[in-house]
């Protein structure tokens, strides 16, 4: 088989501040912005690697998502719990130095973590969490 990932899905609940944090703070290319129904689903990935994206969309679009599950997802993104992606750069320090100086919550300094990684995490304006790796 040949398999790649194409695109990881990450909500927002303000798609203006979700496409800052990504492409003015991150500096990933915008791919796709598409409205639909009062929603907003933003494609967003780094620069020179096309074949992988990170679809910024409305967390509770899914019809079939009940007013309960849509109250438990508004709550669990409000406390960071409800997604993750992590990230890599050949360059941790010099990255959280330039998150540090931005907008973004930081939850973890730079730290070497017991299972044997070097990383960093913050959050995005929706809450979630975005862990950065270091690549050795």
């Amino acid at each position: 088989m040949d398999i790649t990932i194409h695109a990881s899905f990450l909500p927002h609940d303000d798609a203006d501040a979700s496409l800052a944090f990504y492409r003015d703070i991150l500096g990933f290319e915008v791919r796709n912005d598409v409205g639909y129904g009062g929603m907003r689903w933003i494609t967003v990935g780094p620069v020179g690697q096309p074949g992988t994206s990170i679809v910024l969309h409305p967390p509770t679009a899914d019809p079939g998502i009940t007013d309960d599950e849509r109250r438990t997802i508004t709550e669990m993104m409000a406390k960071g719990t409800y997604a993750i992606i992590t990230l890599a750069t050949a360059d941790l320090d010099g990255t959280f130095e330039q998150l540090q100086a931005s907008t973004a919550e930081i939850v973890q300094e730079p730290t070497e973590q017991p299972y044997g990684i070097r990383d960093c995490a913050v959050r995005d304006p929706a809450g979630n969490m975005i862990r950065i790796n270091e690549v050795r």
